[in-house]
């Protein structure tokens, strides 16, 4: 299988999910969809970019651990307050089901791995013919 394939579909699915549990926490602390959730979420993306470039200039070990999934989580915070920037004005209930939504998307991608390989196989079948 291809591994690179893999590794897009895992690094996608820690963008959704870490970006859905922001939501989900946010919803569940009573915080509505307002601007200043919207500017709080970019600033939390902000600090973990920063994390994410320190973390990210050391010497990477090959797999998905860790380290590589750090270098990507702090684009969950700015999903997330993009998806606040849609739904201005939503309450706190409705804040928790989109991160609930955001997190089933990224568990979703996860489970259709292998429905992502069967494609790729197909159509490079189909090419080689």
């Amino acid at each position: 299988m291809d591994r690179g394939l893999d590794e897009v579909v895992m690094r996608g699915t820690v963008v959704l999910l870490a970006g859905g549990l922001l939501l989900v926490a946010a919803g569940s602390a009573g915080v509505t969809g307002s601007l200043a959730l919207a500017v709080a979420l970019v600033l939390v993306g902000l600090a973990l970019y920063l994390v994410s470039e320190r973390v990210g200039s050391t010497e990477r070990d090959g797999g998905l651990g860790p380290r590589e999934v750090a270098t990507d989580v702090w684009l969950g915070p700015f999903l997330a307050a993009a998806v606040v920037g849609v739904y201005l004005g939503a309450t706190a209930g409705e804040v928790q089901a989109l991160g609930g939504l955001l997190g089933l998307v990224g568990m979703l991608n996860y489970f259709l791995r292998p429905f992502y390989h069967l494609l790729y196989g197909f159509t490079r079948r189909v090419r080689a013919l």
